[in-house]
């Protein structure tokens, strides 16, 4: 009989950064993708969040200062330099459905929102609004993959896991409400 594979927990780094809507934690790899940015109060959330997309094997929590250099693009985010986030190296869990959108996520231009219609037509799923939207919710990189991009079809700010008072600041950050 064939013995079973062991596979490693993955190795994952962590650091905390203020910013002016409460403290983002970034989560990294070892290659410097970023894995998961939640917000201190949603802790909990983020680490079930890494128990699910990384399996029976798990993962490790480092703290480190600046895991590939995510920590610093970050921070020119929230300073000003909105394009920054374009260029960040992702890695996500998630089923195929889930991925898609959130490729899609990021090919919504800073300063821009679309509905949540739009975005599932934009997938090749026009009636799939609802899946869309529990998709969006459960990404797991939240500014960078943006998420807060996505409004109602009327224009309302619906949905964010950070809380819509963050989802309000950051639209307003990006110059997409007026």
């Amino acid at each position: 009989m064939p013995r079973a594979t062991v596979t490693e927990p993955l190795p994952l780094q962590i650091d905390r950064i203020p910013t002016p809507i409460g403290e983002l934690l970034i989560i990294a790899d070892d290659k410097g993708c970023l894995r998961a940015i939640d917000w201190q109060d949603h802790e909990a959330r983020l680490l079930q969040l890494l128990g699910r997309y990384c399996g029976k094997a798990g993962y490790t929590l480092t703290p480190r200062r600046n895991p590939g250099g995510l920590s610093t693009a970050m921070r020119a985010y929230f300073a000003g330099d909105l394009a920054v986030i374009d260029t960040l190296k992702v890695d996500t869990g998630g089923t195929d459905f889930q991925r898609a959108v959130w490729r899609q996520l990021r090919r919504i231009p800073c300063g821009k929102t679309i509905s949540y219609a739009e975005l599932a037509r934009r997938i090749g799923k026009p009636k799939a609004v609802r899946a869309v939207g529990l998709a969006n919710g459960s990404n797991p990189i939240s500014i960078v993959v943006p998420c807060h991009r996505v409004i109602g079809t009327d224009g309302s700010l619906t949905g964010y896991g950070g809380g819509l008072h963050r989802k309000q600041w950051l639209l307003e950050h990006e110059h997409a409400l007026q």
